[in-house]
């Protein structure tokens, strides 16, 4: 007999009540049936990561941790919109300010904090902002898109992460701060000096000591006034001065309420059918604003709503990082000058660095970073297990890396970190976890760990830590099972760099390097070709394509070979020849005394053995023929293999054929992150193998089927279907959207299944397929891409035009890849 499930309601749908839920699903996915009430009308998303969504680095659909489709899956029933007028605890019901209502046998309260807005004459004019949530970043998102200057009242965390962000649009950005130096709540004045100096020099005005008097304006935000009689120009004010728990909606209900509402460390209430978790909550007289304790709160609710459990919320110091590019600080522990305490510091003016460690008898109790944060979780780990530092005290600031015993490896300094050594500070993910998600699912890649864990998966810092994790525990599988970075000139990966690039708007590889500091002065040949090619698709009539960042065999229009000569393949659309053209190949193979002329997979002839010597010229005789590249060297289309179709064959229902010559048309001449094989079959018989390919077509009675993702190479997979259209016109808008969607987000050499894999089918079908707004937009950017990133610059894109001439092959340098 099947036990009838609980009611779990819980008020608010923050990242505290999302974490519970996930542990509460992991550990009896059957107990309850779970009504959520959000005030806010979306989904639950990672609130920490705002500042890039602000700042361009991120969209909104970037920082969503649990889309429609994972509610749906679990049953849950999420009610957008609705913000909690009552709780009834006597008649366990809920109820809406729209009138919704629902009962329950537990409660969870998670209404998180209010932003402090300051009550100077002028905060309620329009253009008077906070900074909590979604909507306050799309109203600094519409302020910026008017220019003008923004003033950031508050210099802690949230309030630089908005000014950072402001900046990076392109707003004029005031920062006032009370105190003398910023952050001084995690920062002592050093690094807050370190930090104000950096913030100036990206041309963010910062004014500490500055207290605001009044804000001024007839019907929107004119201007800022000073208590000093100062005037500041204004068109947008945010306020990020502080936050308080919500916990009205608690106290109306009779609830134990202190600064929040006040639970054991279980997480129960004065009321043991009710929950509190997140920044409304108050545990032994602390309440929490960062990720890490609040995710700790989830696990231990979620463990006492599942069934009886010795957990306890404990405090732990927690580490302070700013979510801003570029700049590294890390605070942790004491740093005031409380008596019986020392300094070990460390400057290095040159560099900007900044280390100091604050001791009391002889035991770390605080550490302050800026500039060089390596040693971070190595200093917090010896706070928190309170090891006695006499014998290495006169090394102690100079990091784990003098400490002897190998500790410069990272290898090393990760192996000696205890389990509980928190790896993601955005997502609350300690070593432990991701060790044990590694063992038990059989993780080998860096993505497997990022869907399992959600470690790395939010800012990215902690990628580095994350990678050598799994290089520790799984040795060489790791190495060889793990998707490539970008290079050894970078620490940042393939998607990172094409965020950054949009996000910064880098239009050239030298400010890339710069901007994105690399660690060698030009870059290497692994990471220059993707470099241009993220360029090139990125900026398309801006960027100038640099052949010098391309390999051999796309700089030369052949494919270079073991013996060190070329093969030569002209194009020959959808596999139409004609006697003209094959005469013109028989010429140049007699002519140039080619040994062997080949008839390829992809129904073209290729010209094997061709003397380097002889490229110029064999390409000279081609072109005059009216044959152009067949790009079968390209990181870009290939081959449109086609059947003869209805024209000729007894089965054909379509012109496959005709199709064929008109997608290859439409596709010839566009760079991509990998090489594109096409195929259009005439009936479901499938000659033409367009279930294999990267994107094929079968032609029915009733129109034509779009499959992609197939591979028939080292790695065999079947296509996938995309869906159905009637038309020609509908194939080409519908393969032109797809294409510039796989190359604006897939990483160079990504394969577009592999890319496919990483996105998602569902995801891909729902952007290009479902949305014809979305897929009529990428069609859009297609065609205008296809005026500039070219993949034969020296021919124009019609067959028979006049040639132009080669760069000169003796500028040659990069061996050839694949």
């Amino acid at each position: 007999m099947t036990q009838e499930k609980q009611r779990l309601v819980i008020v608010g749908n923050g990242m505290a009540p999302g974490r519970m839920l996930e542990e509460l699903f992991d550990r009896a996915p059957d107990v309850y049936d779970v009504t959520i009430f959000n005030a806010e009308p979306r989904v639950n998303y990672d609130r920490i990561m705002l500042s890039p969504v602000l700042s361009g680095e991120k969209t909104f659909e970037d920082i969503v941790i649990h889309d429609d489709a994972w509610y749906a899956e679990r049953g849950v029933t999420l009610h957008r919109g609705e913000k909690v007028a009552k709780i009834d605890r006597a008649a366990k019901m809920v109820t809406s300010e729209g009138g919704l209502a629902a009962s329950y046998d537990k409660l969870v309260i998670a209404t998180g904090s209010s932003p402090f807005i300051i009550p100077v004459p002028g905060h309620q004019l329009p253009g008077v902002l906070a900074y909590r949530d979604l909507d306050d970043v799309d109203g600094m998102l519409g302020a910026c898109a008017k220019g003008g200057r923004a003033v950031v009242i508050g210099g802690g965390l949230l309030g630089l992460e908005a000014a950072a962000g402001l900046k990076a649009q392109g707003m004029d950005v005031t920062v006032l701060h009370l105190m003398p130096t910023l952050m001084e709540r995690q920062l002592d004045a050093a690094a807050g000096y370190l930090l104000q100096r950096e913030l100036e020099s990206r041309g963010i005005d910062v004014r500490c000591g500055a207290n605001t008097k009044a804000i001024h304006g007839e019907t929107c935000v004119e201007a800022v006034e000073l208590e000093d009689g100062t005037m500041i120009d204004a068109s947008l004010v945010v306020m990020a001065v502080g936050i308080r728990p919500s916990a009205d909606l608690a106290k109306e209900a009779g609830l134990e309420i202190g600064r929040g509402i006040v639970t054991d460390a279980t997480l129960r209430t004065s009321d043991p059918d009710v929950f509190s978790v997140g920044e409304c909550t108050e545990v032994d007289g602390r309440v929490y604003g960062l990720v890490a304790p609040l995710y700790t709160m989830a696990k231990v609710a979620a463990e006492h709503l599942t069934g009886p459990s010795e957990a306890a919320f404990k405090h732990a110091e927690t580490p302070t990082k700013l979510k801003v590019t570029g700049i590294n600080l890390y605070s942790v522990g004491e740093f005031g000058d409380a008596e019986g305490t020392e300094d070990v510091v460390l400057r290095d003016a040159m560099r900007g660095t900044y280390k100091r460690v604050i001791l009391k008898d002889n035991k770390v109790i605080g550490a302050v970073l800026y500039g060089d944060v390596a040693d971070g979780m190595w200093y917090n780990e010896m706070l928190k297990s309170g090891e006695d530092v006499s014998e290495f005290r006169d090394t102690l600031i100079f990091g784990q890396a003098y400490q002897g015993g190998g500790g410069a490896d990272p290898l090393a300094i990760v192996a000696n970190l205890a389990d509980d050594a928190e790896i993601c500070g955005c997502n609350g993910i300690c070593k432990g976890d991701i060790v044990n998600a590694i063992t038990e699912k059989g993780l080998a890649s860096l993505d497997g760990v990022r869907a399992h864990t959600k470690a790395s998966a939010s800012c990215g810092t902690c990628t580095g830590l994350v990678e050598d994790l799994m290089t520790l525990t799984l040795g060489d599988d790791f190495a060889a099972g793990a998707p490539a970075g970008m290079c050894g000139c970078t620490t940042h990966s393939h998607g990172d760099v094409r965020r950054l690039i949009k996000a910064k708007e880098l239009k050239s590889i030298p400010e890339v390097i710069q901007e994105l500091e690399w660690t060698t002065p030009e870059g290497c040949a692994k990471c220059r070709p993707a470099l241009n090619y993220y360029l090139v698709s990125d900026w398309p009539g801006e960027y100038v394509d640099d052949m010098q960042s391309r390999f051999i065999n796309e700089r030369v229009h052949a494919n270079i070979q073991k013996d060190g000569t070329y093969s030569v393949v002209p194009r020959m659309f959808g596999g139409i020849t004609t006697p003209d053209e094959l005469r013109a190949i028989a010429d140049v193979a007699d002519k140039f005394e080619i040994p062997t002329v080949k008839v390829t997979g992809g129904q073209r002839i290729d010209l094997l053995g061709v003397k380097k010597e002889d490229l110029i010229p064999v390409w000279d005789d081609l072109n005059k023929a009216g044959m152009i590249s067949g790009a079968a060297y390209a990181k870009g289309l290939r081959t449109v293999k086609t059947c003869v179709g209805s024209d000729w064959c007894r089965f054909g229902t379509q012109d496959s054929t005709g199709l064929g010559i008109k997608l290859e048309q439409l596709l010839w001449g566009a760079w991509s992150p990998a090489k594109l094989k096409l195929a259009v079959s005439g009936c479901p018989r499938n000659c033409s193998e367009s279930t294999c390919k990267d994107i094929g077509i079968i032609c029915v009675d009733s129109g034509y089927e779009i499959l992609y993702g197939g591979a028939a190479g080292l790695h065999i997979q079947g296509t996938t279907m995309l869906g159905k259209v009637p038309t020609e016109q509908d194939v080409l808008e519908t393969v032109g959207a797809l294409t510039q969607y796989y190359r604006e987000t897939g990483y160079y050499l990504e394969r577009i299944y592999k890319w496919a894999d990483r996105i998602g089918y569902d995801h891909i079908k729902s952007v290009i397929y479902d949305d014809l707004e979305q897929r009529a937009a990428y069609f859009d950017r297609f065609i205008f891409s296809q005026k500039f990133a070219q993949i034969d610059p020296w021919a124009e894109r019609v067959a028979g035009a006049e040639a132009h001439e080669f760069a000169p092959l003796a500028d040659l340098t990069l061996e050839a890849a694949e």
